[in-house]
């Protein structure tokens, strides 16, 4: 009998239409393996009324950014009893808030970037504002939201512009401000307890932002293996693997670093890593001679509850 999985795709975030494609992406997967019925559904109506309906044995969680990755639709699946992919309620809180996941990286000596919080109670005054970033954290700064991924709203600044970055990041009522760190781009994967591997990525923007991320005219350069040395390499692979471990996390995830005078930063991790046919997860695990159905059918597997 044919297992029966309800993809969560869409939703409420501004990462709403990455979601979508990767939810197309894991369905034909899946259709392709022959073993599933599927079915996706956008929670933004009566998600309990569906999941109900549809019975399903499995949900493959594909949403992405709020509501979809920070404990929120966990919970709601957790109250159903029902298996669901990815991280839990806790590990997906701590993972998508940065300054939360920075706090306890840096106490489990994980090195990442210096960053201070900015929240937008009151009026600030601009001078006092820059010389204290000047202070803390020099330049050129990165500034970004608190809790969005895909590289959502984050800007690489210098002294001249970031008060007015700044300014534009209002719509939230706290961002972060972090020392930008220079050299590498590189991504490492976890799935469970296993190091799959990692990435190097060459932007031709300035960073790996939204675009780089999911335009393929951006024409990122993605390098594969890496060139880094075996001890390097397993360093690399083994923060990784710490961090997915501290925050709690379950399946799959992917953690992005700055490799720089031969130490690694770790910038973020990601608990839901897209699964787009630009996705750097499923390009290392065909590296690593795991297709992409046989990736998805892994993490459907690894399904569960209590997560």
């Amino acid at each position: 009998m044919k297992k029966k999985i309800l993809i969560l795709a869409g939703g409420f975030s501004k990462e709403r239409e990455i979601s979508i494609i990767t939810s197309k992406s894991v369905q034909k997967a899946l259709k392709d393996s022959g073993k599933y019925i599927t079915k996706i559904i956008d929670p933004k109506g009566d998600l309990i009324k569906e999941i109900r309906k549809f019975k399903p044995k499995v949900i493959f969680n594909a949403l992405h950014g709020r509501y979809g990755e920070d404990g929120y639709i966990q919970a709601i699946l957790e109250s159903e009893k029902i298996k669901y992919t990815h991280s839990g309620v806790l590990a997906s809180s701590l993972a998508i808030d940065k300054d939360i996941s920075k706090k306890i990286f840096i106490k489990n000596n994980i090195l990442t970037p210096k960053y201070i919080k900015l929240k937008f109670k009151k009026k600030f005054n601009k001078n006092i504002l820059l010389n204290y970033i000047k202070k803390k954290i020099g330049f050129p700064a990165v500034i970004k939201p608190l809790n969005e991924g895909s590289s959502v709203n984050v800007h690489i600044c210098n002294a001249s512009n970031i008060i007015k970055k700044i300014e534009k990041l209002k719509i939230y009522k706290e961002i972060m401000i972090e020392k930008y760190i220079p050299g590498r781009e590189i991504q490492a994967a976890i799935l469970g307890k296993a190091k799959l591997g990692a990435i190097e990525l060459k932007p031709k923007r300035k960073f790996y932002d939204y675009e780089a991320k999911y335009n393929p005219k951006a024409k990122t350069e993605h390098i594969i293996p890496v060139d880094l040395s075996i001890e390097n390499y397993n360093k690399l692979m083994n923060i990784a693997l710490k961090a997915h471990n501290v925050l709690g996390c379950k399946g799959v995830t992917r953690s992005d670093f700055r490799f720089y005078k031969n130490k690694f930063y770790l910038l973020e991790l990601n608990t839901q890593p897209g699964m787009t046919s630009l996705s750097l997860v499923p390009e290392i695990a065909k590296y690593k001679n795991m297709n992409f159905i046989e990736l998805i059918e892994w993490i459907v597997n690894d399904a569960s509850i209590n997560r």
